[in-house]
């Protein structure tokens, strides 16, 4: 028995470890790229060129951010896109949270028909409804404004769904004693469901800021002066211009990907809890 007992444990942890090796070699496969992008950002004008391309640099320089933030101005792109992410994260945590608590716990006519037709809207491409929305916002002066790119996301169906399948999980009792109390459904809001919600507000946080952050076809739509544009739309448009600089375009790509990297995993534990809480919960 215990021959057999240990045959059994060395096949467990030969399992293991070649479970974990091939989990380390997708890891190194996947972020194969984006070290040798960041590898690149470092590299001399042309240092990228050779054949076969070089792992790394072999006279690290920050020549391509210098050149970025003194001759491109990419720091007034960059400040662009946070005003814009921070703006519309903001904005649609507080619509959202509003909105699925509504369709949680409020009563009113209608209100499982209009969630069942928003669910059946996110069927629907977004690419479908971009050239009435443009026409909309043209109609209202809002083309070529941060208004026009922030104002389209404010309501958004999944983030909806997501705190609506959350805060069904808040007791109905906790609300109707607030009730009775004398709280209004302000306050009732602000100082019981919000607390409360903050887990999955996390979440929906973190996905409202890296789409806004990553989003391309619309700024580049709505947003004419280019002055205005955000990261993305600026290295777009970067290069076309510098379209051999190779060092300087992975330099730009290293500043669009750095910051929502580092927000995922500073964040990445209430992310999942969030995910998962709401998924139990709902």
């Amino acid at each position: 028995m215990s021959a057999g007992n240990g045959r059994v444990v060395g096949d467990s942890r030969t399992h293991a470890w070649l479970v974990h090796a091939g989990l380390l070699a997708l890891t190194l496969l996947s972020l194969a790229p984006l070290l040798w992008m960041l590898s690149v950002s470092f590299m001399p004008t042309g240092g990228a060129s050779r054949f076969p391309p070089p792992l790394l640099p072999s006279a690290p320089t920050l020549d391509n951010y210098r050149a970025l933030f003194e001759r491109i101005g990419m720091g007034g792109y960059f400040l662009n896109s946070v005003l814009v992410s921070t703006a519309m994260t903001l904005l649609s945590l507080l619509i959202n949270a509003m909105a699925g608590y509504a369709f949680a716990k409020l009563r009113f006519a209608g209100r499982e028909r209009i969630f069942k037709l928003l669910l059946a809207a996110l069927v629907i491409p977004s690419q479908v409804a971009m050239l009435p929305l443009f026409l909309m916002l043209k109609q209202m002066g809002m083309v070529n404004s941060y208004a026009g790119v922030i104002v389209p996301g404010l309501a958004s169906i999944f983030g909806i769904f997501l705190v609506r399948q959350y805060a069904r999980s808040i007791p109905d009792e906790l609300i109707e004693a607030a009730r009775i109390d004398g709280a209004g459904e302000w306050r009732i809001f602000a100082s019981i469901v919000l607390p409360m919600l903050k887990p999955v507000l996390v979440t929906l946080a973190i996905f409202t800021f890296m789409g806004s952050w990553n989003d391309f076809m619309w700024p580049l739509i709505v947003l004419t002066d280019q002055s205005n544009y955000t990261l993305p739309v600026a290295l777009a448009s970067l290069s076309r211009e510098h379209i051999q600089d190779v060092e300087m375009m992975m330099a730009g790509a290293v500043l669009t990907v750095l910051p929502v990297l580092l927000l995922f995993l500073m964040l990445q534990r209430y992310y999942i809890q969030g995910l998962m809480l709401g998924s139990v919960k709902g």
